[in-house]
């Protein structure tokens, strides 16, 4: 039988709880807060629960409940206050100490052992629960550790360098191909198709926690095969029709190989983002002669990657007040960008065709 320790400086309480209850517990009883003290500390391990009065002589409730949190008693006891009050202040204050329920006098033997009997029940669920979800960060936490270690192999690993810098080499064929063709277009049309290029070699940190995350393997075999992100360049052009000219013009090139084009242009995602990604195989050529590597191309407006770069900050920004009106808000904000892009490009088409 499970143990439950009755503390009540009134002899007739404790009998009465102790009748109601020692059919389905062995009941144990004290008559103030320092007995009740020691029968917890020699039973802490068999106690299933406490029911314990507030005003009591030498040692009161409150002061119990504050050596047990001492003692870390609460966290494998529930307790249940015996009280003839329903004052608020007083019961807050004692679920705010980490008590479980109350019993209220005059006592009902129903109400008695289900509030007992529930109290013990939810508080051996959170244990369990607890115990749960420690041994589930415990796992994390090896799993982590052995990630850690492959990481740091790899990342030592010959192959692992070589790997990463055959990706810089492929940022570095597809910058040369679209500054190529933003030369020509300065000399042919008086004008430039973009404003800038950006270029980024993903992190070993970012790329170890995708290929997690994904459920690859962790070699260089996969990294290369399965992800298509590690050498990213984003072009930024001044107008919408600017990306589609250019990304024709480079795709026309007979040495890249597109293999998916993502148009969030046409077709933007639900939070507003807007831009044009190609993910194409691209050559380079090494000592021991050319190899197609994967790389993404991302096509914006100025106005979409100014979007799109505040959006990212926010995205990753914890506990943001008003979270959904903020979304709402940037939802609008790339509307009325996409209306300004629009109207833009008109301007400027009417500007070229004012010159013709």
């Amino acid at each position: 039988m499970e143990r439950v320790l009755v503390v009540d400086d009134a002899e007739l309480n404790r009998e009465l709880l102790c009748s109601m209850l020692s059919d389905t517990y062995l009941v144990d009883m004290a008559a103030d807060g320092l007995e009740a003290l020691d029968q917890l500390t020699e039973h802490r391990n068999d106690t299933a629960a406490l029911l314990l009065d507030l005003c009591m002589p030498n040692m009161d409730g409150f002061a119990v409940l504050d050596s047990m949190r001492t003692k870390g008693l609460l966290k494998h006891i529930p307790v249940l206050i015996i009280s003839s009050e329903y004052a608020v202040e007083v019961e807050n204050r004692c679920f705010e100490l980490g008590v479980s329920d109350f019993i209220h006098k005059p006592f009902e033997s129903s109400i008695v052992k289900n509030r007992v009997k529930n109290a013990i029940e939810l508080f051996s669920c959170k244990n369990r629960l607890e115990e749960i979800v420690e041994q589930q960060a415990e796992a994390i936490r090896r799993q982590s550790q052995i990630i850690r270690r492959q990481e740091t192999k790899l990342r030592d690993e010959q192959a692992f360098s070589y790997l990463l810098m055959e990706f810089r080499s492929a940022i570095v064929e597809v910058e040369t191909k679209l500054q190529v063709l933003n030369t020509e277009f300065s000399l042919k049309y008086n004008r430039n198709p973009f404003e800038s290029i950006k270029s980024r070699l993903k992190s070993t940190e970012s790329i170890f926690e995708k290929m997690e995350r994904k459920g690859y393997p962790l070699t260089v075999d996969s990294i290369r095969e399965y992800l298509t992100d590690v050498a990213g360049i984003r072009v930024i052009c001044s107008f919408p029709d600017d990306i589609y000219r250019l990304a024709d013009l480079f795709l026309r090139q007979d040495d890249i190989i597109l293999l998916q084009r993502k148009d969030y242009i046409a077709h933007p995602k639900d939070n507003g983002y807007r831009s044009l990604h190609l993910i194409i195989n691209v050559p380079i050529f090494l000592s021991g002669g050319k190899k197609y590597m994967k790389a993404e191309v991302q096509f914006r407006t100025i106005a979409m990657d100014f979007w799109a770069s505040l959006e990212h900050k926010l995205k990753y920004k914890k506990h943001i007040a008003d979270a959904d009106e903020i979304a709402k808000q940037l939802q609008d904000c790339a509307d009325s960008i996409a209306r300004i892009d629009s109207q833009m490009q008109e301007i400027r088409n009417r500007i070229d065709f004012s010159r013709e």
